[in-house]
């Protein structure tokens, strides 16, 4: 072959390239190019629900039940005395009228069983309910509560784990402020402690991505999670449903499932304030950050169909915001037009977190907001792969 030849034939291979591409990145005089659609596209979603977000903290919380229920506090405890000696006097020291504290001890190898078994004595408000051996078939932490609701004696249970703190002595009075005999499901917010370090600043940014989810679509009516860090629901709701047996085989989802499969807008309501709030311990590591995030991630895939489409296209258009959008703006004849659009993205989620951050009464570092939102999008993006591509992902016990 000549070089005139090939160089014929290298001219031509490139035309038709640019011929093939043409729709993606060129303006065509009849309309957008596919590429300036999907990018104005992602963006207006993005925007829809960070508006729909910020609509949604705006709103006028449900009226308070003057009415005081009684109500049962369930710990599940695997191996946790040093955190139960100081969570157990925080629950036995609440501003309330009627409640039990019930620690379920989860076949427990370290001094657990003693000291419950001290303090029940010493306390009458406090129980101990014990798991000595459990069914092959179901998850021990879904055993455990089970064993605890069944041993509630009140109708209300308020659900919290050994790890998390209350933050006031008005905890369990603000939970069950919004219950009433139509509101059968409370979601409380439970973020993670702060700690010096970027890991921990992460942390607690996603625990407010998701809070500003779930606890946004819960307030416009559309409740699909909440986590059992801080819930309280109806023990009849919990044993007439079955408890968790619709998802026993599931790794996880105790708090998440149940209120997916049962919660309406009609009998779910959302307590917000910082009396409302249990602090929990964060990880320490990203490896273990990592590994406790792709679990939960993992239970997302068993959510109801239009709650995975909802939460689905909200993550897939926040990682293309910054993928796609970013990357391929500069091959628009409307770079200008989109980088704006960007920069309106990244101002508003800033602000939501502001408001909501208001909201809740849980301070947050605004000013890395922008930083993280970036990192978040780049986590999800690993994490979210992996979690929904997994088989099985392994509970730190059986």
């Amino acid at each position: 072959m000549t070089p005139e030849t090939k160089a014929q034939k290298n001219s031509a291979s490139f035309f038709a390239i640019h011929n093939y591409l043409c729709p993606f990145f060129n303006f065509n005089p009849n309309g957008l190019s596919i590429l300036s659609i999907c990018c104005f596209s992602v963006l207006a979603i993005q925007l829809v629900y960070l508006i729909l977000f910020l609509i949604a903290f705006e709103k006028k919380q449900q009226t308070h039940s003057s009415v005081a229920p009684a109500v049962s506090v369930i710990v599940c405890a695997h191996d946790e005395e040093a955190n139960l000696k100081e969570l157990v006097p925080l629950l036995l020291a609440q501003e309330y009228p009627v409640y039990e504290v019930i620690i379920v001890e989860d076949r427990c190898n370290d001094g657990t069983y003693d000291y419950l078994l001290q303090t029940t004595k010493e306390n009458e408000k406090l129980k101990m309910v014990r798991v000595v051996n459990k069914p092959d078939h179901i998850n021990g932490k879904k055993f455990g509560l089970t064993l605890g609701i069944k041993a509630a004696k009140h109708e209300w249970v308020l659900l919290t784990d050994a790890d998390c703190r209350p933050q006031s002595t008005n905890w369990i009075s603000k939970m069950t402020a919004p219950s009433s005999n139509q509101k059968k499901i409370v979601l409380g917010f439970s973020p993670y402690q702060k700690l010096p370090g970027f890991l921990n600043a992460f942390i607690r940014f996603e625990s407010f991505v998701t809070a500003i989810q779930f606890m946004g679509f819960a307030l416009i009516g559309k409740p699909y999670m909440g986590v059992g860090r801080n819930l309280l629901y109806h023990k009849s709701l919990f044993l007439s449903n079955k408890g968790f047996n619709n998802h026993i085989g599931v790794t996880g989802g105790d708090d998440d499932l149940f209120v997916n499969q049962h919660a309406t807008g009609l009998n779910t309501a959302v307590s917000l304030g910082s009396e409302t709030v249990t602090i929990s311990k964060p990880k320490l590591s990203w490896k273990d950050f990592y590994h406790q995030k792709r679990r939960h991630l993992a239970v997302g895939k068993y959510y109801r169909f239009s709650d995975r489409l909802l939460l689905g296209i909200f993550s897939l258009t926040w990682m293309a915001s910054w993928f796609v959008v970013i990357p391929f703006a500069f091959f628009t004849p409307f770079v200008v037009l989109i980088v704006s659009l960007l920069v309106l993205r990244s101002l508003m989620v800033t602000f939501l977190f502001y408001r909501a951050s208001r909201a809740l009464q849980t301070p947050f570092e605004i000013g890395i907001v922008p930083i993280l939102d970036f990192v978040y999008a780049f986590y999800y993006l690993v994490a979210g792969t992996a979690a929904f591509t997994a088989k099985r992902i392994p509970w730190k016990r059986n």
